[in-house]
C-alpha cells in the first residue's frame, strides 16, 4: 500500500523541512508547537483515535481549517507528536558507570515515557515519524555503545531490538488484568502442573524488564564483539 497523504504525491515532504507555516493568509493566531501540544493533551486524555484536525481545532478553538497553514494533513500532526514526545527522554544520562547500565536506564525512560502517552505505541515505529529528535535519540545510544567494539550495524540492530522489547512490556502493563491460569483445568497438561509442584525458589534480584534488557544488550553486542575480535 503506497503512503499517501493530503498533498496527493506518494512522497510527501517531510514536516521537519517545512516551515512553519504558509506565507499566504492572515497573520498567525497560532504556532505549530501549540497545536502539537493541545494534540498531545487529547490523545493523552481520549486516545489516539479522538486526534483529528477538527477536534484539535476545536481543543484550540479555532475551525479545522486554519490548521492547514500550519499541517498538510493528520500524518504530519501524528509525525510531530511523536518527535515532541520523544523529546522528554532529554536530558540524556551521562556514561557515569559501564554502558550496560546507562541502556538499561535508557529502556527504563522509555518505558516510562510509554506509560505517559500509550498512543505512542501506535506510532512511534512510523517510518516518517523519524523527527530531529528521535535521531537525536539514536545518536546519543551510540555514543554510549561508544565503548563497545563491534560493528555498527550490530549497535543499531540492539538499540532498534531495545525499543521493540520496551514496547512490548508497555503494551504489557496497559493491557486490562495480568495472564493467569486460574481456573483453568491444567488435567490435560502434565508438563504444566509439573512445573507447578516445583519449588518456587528465591525471586531475581531485578525485575523482568532489567533482567531482559540485559541479557538482550549484552547477547546481541558482545557476541558480535567476540566475533569481531
Amino acid at each position: 500500500m503506497s503512503d499517501t497523504s493530503a498533498s496527493g504525491g506518494p512522497e510527501r515532504q517531510p514536516i521537519w523541512s517545512r516551515p512553519e507555516r504558509g506565507s499566504r493568509g492572515p497573520a498567525p493566531a497560532h504556532s505549530r508547537d501549540g497545536i502539537v501540544v493541545a494534540a498531545i493533551a487529547l490523545a493523552d486524555t481520549e486516545g489516539l483515535a479522538a486526534v483529528s484536525m477538527r477536534a484539535v481545532a476545536a481543543a484550540l478553538g479555532t475551525g479545522a481549517g486554519s490548521l492547514y497553514r500550519y499541517l498538510s494533513s493528520r500524518d504530519d500532526l501524528l509525525d510531530l507528536m511523536t518527535d515532541r514526545a520523544v523529546a522528554e527522554l532529554r536530558p540524556y544520562p551521562q556514561v557515569e558507570g559501564d554502558w550496560l547500565e546507562t541502556m538499561v536506564l535508557l529502556g527504563r525512560r522509555q518505558l516510562a515515557l510509554f506509560g505517559a502517552h500509550p498512543w505512542l505505541l501506535d506510532v512511534i515505529h512510523r517510518p516518517s515519524g523519524i523527527g530531529p529528535e528521535s535521531v537525536a535519540w539514536f545518536d546519543n545510544c551510540i555514543r554510549i555503545l561508544e565503548p563497545v567494539r563491534c560493528p555498527v550495524p550490530a549497535k543499531f540492530e540492539a538499540i532498534a531490538m531495545m525499543t521493540g522489547v520496551v514496547s512490548l512490556f508497555a503494551r504489557r502493563e496497559s493491557a486490562a488484568g495480568a495472564f493467569s491460569f486460574a481456573g483453568v483445568d491444567l488435567a490435560a497438561y502434565p508438563h504444566l502442573v509439573a512445573a507447578f509442584r516445583q519449588p518456587a525458589g528465591p525471586a531475581p534480584r531485578a525485575d523482568l524488564v532489567e533482567r531482559t534488557l540485559r541479557s538482550l544488550l549484552t547477547g546481541l553486542l558482545l557476541a558480535e564483539s567476540t566475533e569481531a575480535g
